[in-house]
């Protein structure tokens, strides 16, 4: 019974969208989460949070960790997400772990869309929805810039400019982050710590 209390538990941690099942690597993040909550001084925060799925990205020989959680729950999130990924990083040896809102992408409304359907958000459109993500991304920095480069091939270069206060606490991410919004969106960002703000 001790090992389905631990399935039940686990699964009330990872609650993914329209009743899809959890693979092994996601029930391990949940599993770790679980034993957070039950050992840790986060228990009181992690107790009314759950995550909507996982996944492990290859980076320059390296592995990072992503993490989706709900858009509501992202606030909460973000008041422990220091501790929380600090303690993650540590159980997972070492690697890198990031802390992304699940949002909805919806199509562009074409002609073609007979359906009268309500108005599209702005925060749903794959532009809001992928600034979101690079904010979600750099949390506890703050995005105080962005310049985005248009190379001759026509390819874009997106330079972030973040917040200096905060240099120590994520710099030794950004070739994290660079691969992970890669991953997500397909385009290609770098960062950068100006050291003036206009």
């Amino acid at each position: 019974p001790l090992n389905k209390m631990a399935a039940y538990s686990e699964r009330q941690k990872i609650i993914k969208p329209s009743g899809e099942k959890a693979d092994e690597f996601e029930a391990g993040i949940a599993q770790a989460l679980l034993d957070l909550e039950m050992n840790s001084d986060l228990k009181a925060q992690l107790r009314e949070l759950h995550i909507t799925g996982a996944k492990e990205v290859e980076l320059q020989g390296k592995k990072a960790i992503i993490i989706f959680v709900p858009v509501p729950q992202l606030k909460a999130y973000q008041k422990i997400q220091t501790r929380l990924v600090r303690e993650l990083e540590k159980k997972f040896s070492g690697r890198h772990v990031v802390l992304i809102a699940k949002r909805r992408i919806l199509p562009k409304p074409t002609r073609k869309s007979k359906k009268k359907t309500q108005k599209r958000p702005r925060s749903r459109t794959l532009t809001s929805v992928h600034d979101r993500i690079l904010e979600d991304l750099c949390f506890p920095a703050e995005i105080v810039g962005k310049r985005i480069r248009i190379k001759l091939d026509g390819s874009r270069l997106i330079k972030v400019h973040l917040d200096k206060t905060q240099q120590t606490n994520v710099e030794h991410k950004m070739d994290t982050f660079t691969a992970v919004y890669k991953k997500l969106t397909g385009k290609d960002v770098n960062f950068e710590f100006p050291e003036f703000v206009l």
